[in-house]
């Protein structure tokens, strides 16, 4: 069994589990976050294969957060309006009778939100960010508070605080999107969830820069160098070079030593990635795509 493995890569301390963990064996959950390891590792196709199976899976709950799971490996790679389909589908899929009525912290709850609450904050917040990245402010914000009325465990706080600091950021709000990045960033440090400090260390070093905050400079460069770092050495190749962009334009003095960082990660991410995801890549104006 490698559940306990897996877990510690996906949500915790150790994103770099034993390889044969990440084969796919195994039950639904296990296959399930195999795949987000996989995504996180930027091995999208292979991650792809597993989340294909799980979608069409007979728990309702496992489906969704299969296809709220695939929405997001899109989504990093720019494709918010195929990740805005899966995300409606998983949350569906999570709404349907057999999927559970549980909400908040109630007891039995999954510790990470692999559950029917968990997985309809998923769906709900990935719809956010998809609507957000295709300009529907409004719809972004109401879907946002959505996700906050299923589930107030750890995961959806820090993803909550994610996508509550990109719908200010996007409104030229960058002093009320800080709230929301700390609060990500100090619950993902408190989870010692290292893969979601590392984006909420991100996505905090932008929202002090956008804001102006007294000394943002040298807080959001330590927070991206750090980011940049953990990411490096746990092989987060999908945070690795939204790192390196942010760096660039933090470090002018070294933006060109940073763009060409960007480009060897996306080269080794494109080429470990399945054809929608390519092409989503190459027709995104988000992604740098190497020789695009």
């Amino acid at each position: 069994m490698h559940e306990p493995a897996l877990r510690a890569a996906a949500f915790g301390s150790d994103p770099r589990p034993d390889p044969a963990a990440t084969r796919g064996r195994g039950s639904p959950r296990e296959r399930l976050l195999a795949a987000i390891v996989l995504g996180a590792q930027g091995r999208y196709a292979a991650a792809a294969t597993l989340l294909g199976v799980l979608r069409r899976d007979g728990d309702p709950v496992t489906a969704s957060l299969a296809a709220s799971t695939l929405a997001s490996h899109r989504r990093q790679l720019g494709g918010h309006r195929q990740a805005r389909a899966l995300d409606g589908e998983a949350l569906a899929k999570a709404s349907t009778p057999g999927a559970g009525t549980g909400t908040g912290t109630a007891p039995g709850r999954d510790p990470d939100g692999l559950d029917a609450p968990g997985a309809r904050a998923d769906a709900l917040l990935g719809l956010a960010a998809d609507n957000l990245a295709l300009g529907r402010l409004s719809a972004a914000r109401r879907l946002a508070a959505r996700a906050a009325d299923h589930d107030t465990g750890w995961r959806a706080r820090v993803r909550g605080g994610w996508v509550g600091a990109e719908i200010e950021l996007a409104a030229g709000q960058g002093a009320a999107a800080v709230p929301h990045a700390e609060r990500a960033f100090e619950t993902a440090l408190a989870r010692g969830a290292r893969r979601h400090a590392v984006k909420s260390g991100i996505v905090l070093a932008v929202a002090l820069r956008a804001a102006g905050a007294p000394d943002h400079r040298k807080i959001s460069d330590d927070l991206v160098g750090n980011a940049m770092a953990t990411a490096e050495e746990c092989e987060l190749l999908s945070l690795l070079w939204p790192a390196a962009l942010v760096a660039a334009d933090l470090r002018p003095g070294h933006a060109e030593e940073y763009r060409f960082r960007v480009a060897q990660v996306l080269h080794a991410v494109l080429r470990s990635a399945d054809p929608c995801g390519r092409r989503v890549a190459g027709e995104s104006p988000w992604v740098p795509v190497p020789g695009g």
